[in-house]
């Protein structure tokens, strides 16, 4: 089987507008997530992670018309950009186009938006960013809850892995809107605190808003020193219910499993765990639980919502890139908002930033309608 890896990549969040920034205040301990009290967006305080449109529009001025393009549309042209110059491909016929996202421009259809309301379909989002860049394929638009960041790496792997492409640029982005607010709050879900991941004291879930990018290639030839190789993947659905996982795990249980067999390794041999942790109950107690299943309960893991809150259809390319850079430097860092263990069973959460020789990790989702997707990657740069 060909090799495929992960390899340039951009993060534009509040915590900046590279990867390298952002892991750099991650490692710092600095958090993205603010209270706001805006009854523009919901009645009562809630604590996210927001970009300034302003800002946004000023960064996207320099490159293009921002009056043209939206906000999400603008983050993703911005991160993707930053990619593509890097990596210097050309985007001829052997070049794909993966966006992912759970949303899309769900803001087009507030009042105070002046784009028709055509521009809220996926194709369209998939339309304008193909355009922009003058890509020579129509963009895939990937869009399965929360998994579709990390379904998005698997994704362009398998085009690669079948001939169809040579490199496939990714970008993932969702935004916090009236729409999406108002959704997570009629499940009672949301924090006006920082969330706290696996915390006894836990008390719901933050969201945030982000563009990530990455180039998944088949080239071993000039990549960045935190390039990984893309050892084993999965996607399973444990179809229990519209939003509540397995309470048995039985979907991430499954996935790993199926991740780890075509990677040929054992649970003993990952190093490091990126999950998912929204610090909702549901989420947090299931996670533990197939992870004990599994047999994973002393390998290090954290989740990074206390950084950038819940991203959606961003998270898993956000949260893998940041991995890629914790593995380049041999750290791992800490789960932020953690204390006390709050699930049924024993996991490794990391409290405090960690040296440690990292080899391979793995990076899982799991999202409503019961999709769970895995994603193991391996050092290439030691």
């Amino acid at each position: 089987m060909d090799r495929t890896f992960l390899s340039y990549n951009n993060i534009f969040s509040n915590l900046g507008f590279d990867s390298e920034t952002v892991v750099e205040n991650i490692s710092k301990g600095n958090s993205g997530l603010e209270k706001f009290v805006d009854a523009s967006l919901l009645p009562e305080p809630f604590c996210a992670s927001m970009i300034s449109s302003e800002v946004i529009k000023s960064e996207f001025n320099k490159i293009g018309d921002a009056s043209q393009f939206t906000k999400l549309e603008q983050m993703l042209i911005l991160s993707l950009k930053k990619v593509i110059d890097t990596s210097k491909v050309p985007l001829n016929e052997k070049v794909g186009l993966l966006i992912s996202t759970t949303k899309g421009n769900i803001d087009v259809l507030e009042k105070e938006n002046n784009f028709p309301e055509s521009r809220v379909y996926m194709s369209e989002l998939g339309k304008t960013i193909q355009n922009f860049f003058g890509f020579k394929h129509e963009a895939i638009v990937l869009s399965n809850a929360c998994v579709s960041g990390v379904l998005a790496i698997s994704t362009a792997k398998r085009f690669i892995s079948e001939g169809k492409y040579d490199h496939v640029f990714i970008s993932s982005g969702d935004l916090v809107t009236k729409f999406i607010l108002s959704g997570f709050n009629s499940f009672q879900a949301l924090s006006a605190e920082p969330c706290k991941p696996y915390d006894n004291n836990r008390i719901g879930i933050n969201l945030g808003e982000v563009a990530a990018s990455a180039l998944v290639t088949s080239s071993a030839d000039n990549l960045p020193n935190e390039a990984v190789e893309i050892f084993g993947d999965a996607t399973c659905n444990d179809a229990n219910h519209i939003s509540g996982p397995s309470r048995t795990g039985e979907g991430l249980f499954r996935c790993v499993k199926a991740a780890l067999k075509e990677a040929d390794l054992d649970a003993s041999q990952i190093d490091y765990i990126s999950a998912h942790g929204t610090a909702t109950s549901f989420n947090d107690e299931m996670e533990a639980i197939a992870f004990d299943r599994l047999g994973m309960e002393n390998v290090p893991l954290n989740s990074l919502k206390g950084y950038f809150g819940h991203t959606l259809g961003a998270s898993g390319l956000l949260e893998t890139i940041v991995g890629m850079h914790f593995m380049k430097k041999n750290i791992l860092f800490s789960s932020k908002g953690f204390s006390d263990l709050g699930v049924s069973k024993r996991i490794n959460i990391i409290k405090d930033n960690t040296p440690k020789n990292l080899q391979i990790f793995l990076k899982t989702a799991s999202g409503f309608g019961g999709c769970n997707t895995a994603v193991i990657l391996k050092k290439v740069n030691n």
